[in-house]
């Protein structure tokens, strides 16, 4: 996908932070757009790490008032002043940052031992899947784009998607695929297959929730792109001025839905009739964003009958469903059933406290008594991770601080390092970690238990939290601090919830705690 040099010269530039970790390969391809204002600096991965380096050497030689601390964007702890409620805010979930996130720490796809489960639309024709790039004849270009990318066969999603979407007459599809799965590739694969480059007007349309999200996208049509020069690829999102009346040559247009709508209707840009594939991605995001949803439907309202629809989602609940249904006529379905977290091989534990400062002292004799490998600490606020993560570091511990003021870009670059070990212990509020998996996590523990925003126990994110312990079929340790009759209620909710008892650990007793260690 190569291009005239994108530059000041044409009056369009290369957005900040798009190729912050393309391959090289992305670097020739044709991006028409210009800076988004609050995204990072092209060198920012880089940045982040340096800015959390230190952070923690800044962390371990502070000596702060509990009520004072407050951790910056790069994950520092700073004197705030003791009226900012703010940092006592419950984190907010943020879908769209959580999903760029999954993104920027996956260097490779999830092994993924769901099962998939395909809905036909016509159960009488006959269901292929392969297990080949080869048997789907792709354009010879692409093949090598694909194989340049590191993709040697197709995932479980690639499987059963890829057949449907290229197919003749091709297929409408909704699939539910998580972060990791390859169902980027598989419906950037789609699109590229569809393009005729002596055709000089959009022919795809991709939709995504947000600027860095189509971003994302962006870098792997570039890269898969690569053997295919006469492809080009423009994104409508805010900020990327055109002149009125211009018509776009670019083959593929990526962006979020108001700008697409704008760029349709109200300027022109794009001929909506002339779309041949339209792509919905991470559906559960962009309905969680005001005015999204009913963008989405009017953009889709204008294509033509035979425009091929593909929506992706990593979730179904009621209203994904609704809305999907809405956007994607006579759909085939996949679905990815869903994999059973177990508790079984984890052993779960609680200590009961007073207060803040006896969870502390109990998380210290924990330490001492113990070896251990990798452990996430969770907090229910920021201003308990912040004070615990500078309490820590003053015990000598290395530890990371996840917050969600943090950018994205920062918290992956925490997440790497904790990932390679450079720090033991990450301290993390509930959102920031959603969907990390850390091999080597062998200790979790609840500073704080996990109650939904009514107080009740939030069972689900129970499971999540101590479930990463006990993956990759090792034995896991869970330990609950208890700090309070409301507490303790909770905890015997989430024991009932699950039918799995956990037992009370002295951990004055040093003993006791070397016992549950073997």
């Amino acid at each position: 996908m190569t291009s005239p040099s994108v530059g000041p010269e044409r009056g369009l530039l290369r957005p900040h932070g798009a190729h912050d970790r393309a391959s090289p390969a992305s670097e020739s391809a044709s991006t028409s757009v210009p800076p988004a204002p609050g995204t990072m600096a092209t060198d920012s991965w880089a940045l982040a790490v340096d800015e959390q380096e230190a952070a923690a050497e800044s962390l371990s030689n502070l000596h702060l008032k509990e009520e004072k601390i407050k951790p910056d964007a790069n994950g520092a702890v700073v004197k705030t002043n003791a009226n900012s409620e703010k940092a006592d805010e419950e984190e907010k979930e943020d879908r769209a940052a959580q999903s760029l996130l999954n993104k920027l720490i996956r260097s490779n796809l999830v092994d993924n031992t769901n099962q998939v489960e395909v809905l036909q639309r016509d159960p009488s024709s006959p269901l292929y899947s392969v297990k080949s790039f080869e048997e789907l004849r792709l354009k010879p270009q692409l093949l090598q784009g694909v194989y340049a990318m590191g993709f040697n066969r197709p995932s479980k999603i690639q499987e059963n998607a890829l057949p449907l979407m290229l197919a003749e007459p091709p297929q409408n599809l909704i699939a539910q695929s998580q972060s990791g799965t390859g169902k980027t590739a598989a419906f950037v694969l789609a699109m590229l297959s569809q393009v005729e480059p002596a055709n000089r007007y959009p022919q795809c349309l991709c939709l995504s929730p947000t600027y860095e999200l189509a971003l994302q996208t962006g870098k792997v049509i570039e890269q898969m792109g690569k053997f295919y020069p006469e492809l080009k690829l423009a994104y409508a999102v805010r900020g990327n001025k055109l002149e009125r009346g211009q018509k776009i040559s670019e083959h593929i247009v990526i962006g979020t839905p108001g700008t697409v709508l704008d760029w349709c209707s109200k300027l022109k840009f794009i001929d909506p009739k002339k779309i041949k594939v339209f792509v919905l991605d991470e559906a559960d995001v962009m309905i969680a964003t005001q005015g999204h949803q009913d963008q989405s439907i009017r953009i889709q309202r204008m294509l033509p009958r035979n425009c091929q629809m593909l929506l992706f989602s990593a979730t179904f609940e009621d209203s994904v469903w609704k809305f999907a249904q809405k956007v994607v006529p006579d759909p085939n379905i996949i679905k990815l059933k869903r994999e059973e977290e177990t508790l079984d091989t984890i052993k779960q534990y609680y200590v009961l406290c007073n207060n803040r400062d006896e969870k502390f002292q109990a998380l210290c004799n924990l330490y001492g008594a113990i070896t251990i490998a990798q452990a996430m600490i969770f907090c229910h606020t920021r201003k308990t991770a912040s004070w615990l993560a500078a309490e820590l570091s003053k015990e000598g511990h290395q530890v990371a601080l996840l917050s969600g003021e943090m950018m994205v870009e920062q918290r992956a670059a925490v997440i790497e390092r904790f990932r390679e070990g450079k720090e033991k212990v990450l301290v993390t509020t509930n959102v920031c970690a959603r969907g990390i998996d850390v091999e080597q996590v062998s200790v979790v523990i609840n500073f704080d238990l996990p109650v939904d925003k009514d107080g009740n126990p939030d069972n689900e994110t129970y499971l999540h939290r101590i479930g990463r312990t006990g993956r990759f079929g090792k034995r896991g340790l869970a330990v609950n601090m208890v700090d309070s009759k409301h507490s303790m209620n909770i905890l015997n909710r989430i024991q009932e919830h699950f039918n799995k008892k956990i037992e009370r650990l002295d951990t004055d007793d040093l003993d006791e705690i070397e016992k549950i260690a073997n």
